[in-house]
């Protein structure tokens, strides 16, 4: 008995230690940024709508990072004839099963699910997408410092480049991409930024309506304060 009391008081130690193990990189923040939005949301359909769904996301629903119906028709659907459908693939999950080893997940709300385990979603996708790395015993030919086995291969190795584990267990680039370090640093950024706005698509809003009440609130406030000064000050 007292083992297994020991074990669950050591518990919640031994996750915060391998979370710290991961030393997530601080994903920039772009939640406010129009353009980022948008790049990050045509980044996320050429290179991630391919194997992963987001069949809780519609294409109309990118009107909130400025598009208009006829650039989301135009330049964004490939496989959907109406902007108020969902984000499907054709991709069935006994192939993706056979090809990869798992299906790959529905992608709506990774971000928001990454941040369950981890604290910050943003900040894990932003290295996870980042720490690719080739690996030949792997069936993909990839592996990923904080995604250990990963099946998925890394998609963006064209932009980033190739990257191997080196004796240090640090990662080194071993062939260039066609983007420098900061240029793909700041593609996974809009890329990131894109997920995590899919992941809560009314999360400003909702920000911003927080921070009217309390602004209502508090001039209320004033109001009532003054209000009752008026009423109490003969008694008083």
């Amino acid at each position: 008995m007292m083992k297994w009391l020991a074990i669950l008081l050591m518990a919640p130690a031994l996750a915060l230690a391998a979370d710290a193990q991961l030393r997530l990189d601080r994903a920039p923040d772009r939640s406010n940024d129009m353009h980022a939005l948008q790049n990050g949301a045509k980044l996320f359909i050429n290179y991630c709508l391919n194997c992963h769904s987001a069949s809780y996301m519609r294409y109309n629903r990118l009107r909130d990072v400025g598009l208009s119906d006829d650039q989301i028709r135009e330049k964004l659907m490939f496989t959907a004839d109406k902007v108020g459908e969902l984000m499907r693939i054709a991709l069935q999950r006994d192939e993706a099963k056979a090809w990869f080893g798992v299906a790959p997940p529905d992608l709506t709300v990774i971000a928001r699910a990454r941040a369950s385990e981890f604290g910050s979603g943003a900040d894990w996708l932003y290295t996870y997408l980042r720490t690719f790395y080739r690996d030949d015993s792997r069936p993909t030919g990839w592996n990923n410092v904080v995604f250990e086995n990963v099946g998925m291969p890394h998609v963006l190795w064209e932009l980033q480049g190739e990257q191997v584990m080196g004796d240090d267990h640090h990662l080194k680039l071993a062939r260039p991409g066609k983007l420098k370090a900061e240029e793909y640093d700041a593609l996974v950024a809009d890329l990131v930024g894109y997920l995590k706005y899919m992941s809560e698509p009314m999360s400003e809003y909702r920000k911003s309506l927080g921070v009217a009440v309390l602004i209502a609130l508090s001039v209320l406030f004033v109001f009532s304060y003054a209000l009752k000064r008026e009423y109490w000050k003969d008694i008083h």
